[in-house]
């Protein structure tokens, strides 16, 4: 980057002394929390001599220089979906809906992983990544993958004590009673990967999931639920038993289709990062289209 053609909105700042990135940059940027300064590396709007990096861990030495880009400056080798965060062994996504997680027999290569992969291979050849979870092909929002085999090792074995809370927004069909309310159940797989609640015993689950009613109109609400299981399509068959199918999940009986997908959106997860020990949450808003449904 030629420092002396930037725009005058990119602030520059000369490193004094050894240290690294983050830290620096928590010094130097007034008025922006830790988490704001975690987004500009995620969203690669930093740069040390004119490199855009992401590492927070980056080291940096006296006369290095370090820009805050602006925001609407072009961001080197771009996802097509947003990045939400991005370290040495985690990287998180916004998966857009009709997006498969993960390859199946019919598709191979236009998958979130997929992209990821490329993106990271894009900086550093060898570079790859892990599955950690997986969304629906039309379910979007918030997605993560590890970047070492080390860390996807921590989260499968230690999955409940690592994440803390999956959060998601869905429209419903019709308005449940109560407002407020768990439900707990045994999932069995069909022999047509359908799922339905069952008797405990060989082959169920247990599926536990909590929503609230956050907003309703037109025949439809809008539910914020949690999970405290990770089950195959659980929240679409409790939302199905509950007598309100998710709007537009022809699978799990729903009648309408009122945006031509599947209303479900995975909108926060929040987990303890494996090497910092720090809490941390990430958020994906709810599809503008989601809005529609309530007019």
């Amino acid at each position: 980057m030629d420092y002396s053609k930037i725009r005058r909105d990119t602030a520059v700042y000369t490193v004094d002394k050894p240290s690294t990135l983050l830290p620096f940059l928590l010094e130097q940027v007034k008025g922006k929390s830790r988490n704001n300064v975690k987004s500009l590396l995620s969203r690669r709007l930093v740069a040390v001599d004119g490199v855009p990096v992401s590492q927070f861990d980056t080291p940096l030495a006296p006369g290095q220089q370090v820009a805050i880009l602006p925001s609407s400056a072009p961001r080197a080798d771009a996802l097509p979906f947003p990045l939400l965060y991005e370290d040495e062994h985690l990287i998180v996504v916004n998966k857009p809906a009709k997006l498969l997680s993960v390859a199946n027999e019919k598709e191979k290569v236009r998958t979130a992983y997929h992209m990821v992969t490329d993106y990271v291979k894009s900086r550093k050849v060898g570079d790859r990544i892990f599955v950690l979870h997986r969304l629906d092909r039309d379910t979007s929002g918030v997605l993560m993958f590890a970047r070492d085999a080390e860390t996807k090792e921590l989260f499968q074995s230690r999955w409940n004590e690592v994440i803390t809370r999956r959060g998601y927004l869905a429209v419903v069909e019709g308005v449940p009673r109560p407002e407020r309310d768990t439900i707990r159940s045994w999932l069995v797989e069909t022999g047509t990967h359908l799922s339905f609640s069952g008797a405990p015993g060989k082959g169920a689950r247990e599926a536990v999931t909590s929503y609230e009613v956050k907003k309703t109109g037109g025949g439809y609400a809008l539910l914020d639920i949690s999970i405290e299981t990770g089950r195959k399509n659980q929240i679409r068959v409790h939302m199905k038993e509950l007598g309100h199918p998710v709007a537009g999940d022809k699978q799990y009986d729903a009648r309408t289709n009122p945006i031509g997908r599947l209303c479900l959106h995975a909108s926060e997860l929040s987990f303890i990062h494996p090497a910092t020990g720090e809490q941390i949450t990430f958020k994906a808003k709810m599809p503008r289209d989601f809005n529609r449904v309530f007019r």
